[in-house]
């Protein structure tokens, strides 16, 4: 009953007309997202979507980078919905990221569940729903198909079934959660921290520590490292590419300074950032309040200790990295955002009444700044004559200045690029009698490419060759990097700026040529596009030969 005693009454309404509420909620809203996407959306597949649909052309295990269920998840998308989407849209699209909308979906669902195991209300729980849905954070996960979309799914319901197990003693709830923990990690790496994290619960929750020497954990936990035997398997066969990807990355952070004692200050700016100010406040309260030496509730410590390890992972990181990417601590607002949720109703019933209005004016702020963050995401370009302004005419050293306060702009203009190379194709073909190889100078443009251009021709990465990072374009074979002799005497189309060493690899090379996206007289995005012919082969530098 002490977890129920800091919420307000309720009112004498059945828990059901609330859980239908949530099931009309996401339902709606996940149809809303749909037809948003089959509707003329304006927003072209993401680099890192393109990339990650090329990869489900070429099922495996895992992948240079990342494990193997964002691939799968897309491939099985496009096998079951492709020729809906086509005759929708015109491209896969929609099939690409209809995983990332049912993910999404599935995700806020298991937060209401999660809130009412936690706090036994489902009127909170209904506003937890209500939160997440105004989130740009969870939103961009709901319509772009990355890998945080099933890894975050992944996350929430582990997160569900991991209570289930410990606070009821289903025992069926051990193996569930360890399955669905060993589908996170097929996603992201990432999720290897929730059994550790489960693990610092029961160990210093004093009622709860036999579960430690039970077999439903252990169980629980061998299940979820079978996520790692995919990735192992593969690896073994690949020389441990990807271990060799993160030792690489640790590398280069060795490489620079020692220390970047800022690293910490700019990682929490940039996660205040991404929570919008008031949410990030409200989650550090909450962690604060609710700390476990302190609170007497298994449920709220059970949601502590399921966020606050994983932000504290990646802040011990960040004096390494200078600040770490925006998503890698993630996961941590999930339970964060539950136990804040808690936390806001006991702070909305304070006996101080200018707090109490300070915080829900902060609330009230906070959910319309992330509705209009919403509405920018998905149609910025109502906001451009307002951005324009501020973001100044084009000059030599910034020819696309709406980049720098939209970031959605890397999500248009791939059409336009694949038309013109479509274009330049047919004139070669007609000429030539011979289709012409595409290669593009950075791993994120083949999968745009290879998606947007017709026939899905297949498109290779040859950046490495001018300091480009490697990718799995360097692990499929034939390419032009490792089997020249495939390739001896062909045209070849390049898509991206050129080095001394990609030009050295043909006997006569055209002028560049500049490919341009406007939009409404606005110049978005631009590439460069050469034709090299007689192609001979590629040096590579020593420093970039090793993977």
């Amino acid at each position: 009953m002490l977890m129920r005693s800091c919420l307000p009454i309720s009112p004498p309404r059945p828990a059901w007309t609330y859980r239908l509420l949530a099931v009309l909620l996401v339902t709606g809203c996940a149809a809303l997202r749909l037809v948003y996407l089959a509707q003329n959306c304006p927003l072209d597949l993401a680099p890192d979507e393109a990339h990650y649909w090329d990869w489900s052309r070429h099922l495996d295990w895992s992948y240079y980078s990342k494990g193997p269920l964002v691939a799968w998840l897309i491939r099985l998308s496009c096998s079951l919905l492709g020729p809906w989407s086509v005759s929708l849209t015109g491209t896969e699209m929609l099939a690409v990221r209809f995983p990332a909308v049912l993910c999404g979906s599935l995700l806020i669902l298991s937060l209401y569940v999660l809130t009412v195991q936690v706090y036994g209300s489902d009127r909170l729980a209904l506003g937890v729903l209500g939160l997440c849905l105004s989130f740009p954070a969870i939103a961009a996960g709901s319509s772009l198909m990355t890998i945080d979309s099933p890894y975050t799914c992944c996350w929430g319901w582990a997160l569900v079934l991991g209570h289930r197990a410990i606070f009821r003693g289903s025992s069926w709830a051990w193996p569930a959660a360890g399955l669905v923990a060993a589908l996170g990690i097929l996603a992201k790496f990432n999720m290897l921290l929730w059994v550790p994290s489960v693990g610092l619960f029961l160990l210093t929750s004093r009622e709860h520590r036999p579960l430690l020497f039970r077999r439903g954990f252990w169980v629980m936990a061998l299940l979820a490292s079978l996520g790692c035997l995919p990735i192992l398997v593969w690896n073994l066969q690949n020389d441990w590419v990807t271990f060799q990807h993160l030792d690489a990355l640790a590398h280069g952070m060795r490489q620079e300074s020692s220390v970047r004692w800022l690293g910490p200050l700019v990682y929490v700016g940039e996660q205040f950032a991404l929570l919008l100010g008031f949410w990030f406040v409200a989650w550090a309260g909450a962690m604060v309040a609710h700390r476990p030496w302190v609170e007497d509730d298994a449920g709220k410590r059970y949601l502590w200790w399921m966020s606050l390890p994983m932000f504290t992972v990646f802040l011990v990181f960040s004096v390494k990295t200078g600040g770490g990417e925006l998503n890698w601590p993630l996961a941590a607002y999930l339970s964060g955002l539950v136990l804040a949720a808690g936390w806001l109703v006991g702070q909305l019933q304070s006996p101080r009444r200018w707090y109490r209005w300070v915080m829900a004016a902060g609330m009230g702020m906070a959910t319309a700044l992330g509705l209009l963050l919403l509405v920018f995401v998905h149609r910025s370009d109502w906001l451009w004559p307002v951005i324009e302004p501020l973001a100044g005419p084009p000059i030599a050293g910034r020819p696309y200045p709406l980049r720098v306060f939209d970031p959605t702009c890397r999500l248009r203009g791939w059409r336009t690029l694949a038309a013109e190379i479509d274009r330049l194709r047919a004139e070669l073909r007609a000429n030539e009698g011979q289709e012409p190889v595409l290669v593009a100078t950075g791993w994120f443009l083949p999968g745009e490419l290879g998606f947007y251009c017709t026939g899905h021709p297949t498109v290779y990465a040859i950046g490495v060759i001018q300091g480009d990072r490697h990718s799995q374009y360097d692990l499929w074979l034939p390419n032009p990097i490792h089997d020249p002799e495939a390739f001896k005497g062909r045209t070849f189309i390049i898509v991206g700026g050129l080095s001394d060493e990609v030009m050295e690899g043909f006997g006569w090379m055209s002028r560049p040529r500049k490919v341009e996206h406007r939009q409404d007289g606005r110049p978005l995005a631009g590439w460069i596009v050469t034709v090299g012919r007689d192609f001979r082969f590629f040096r590579i530098p020593h420093q970039n030969r090793a993977f």
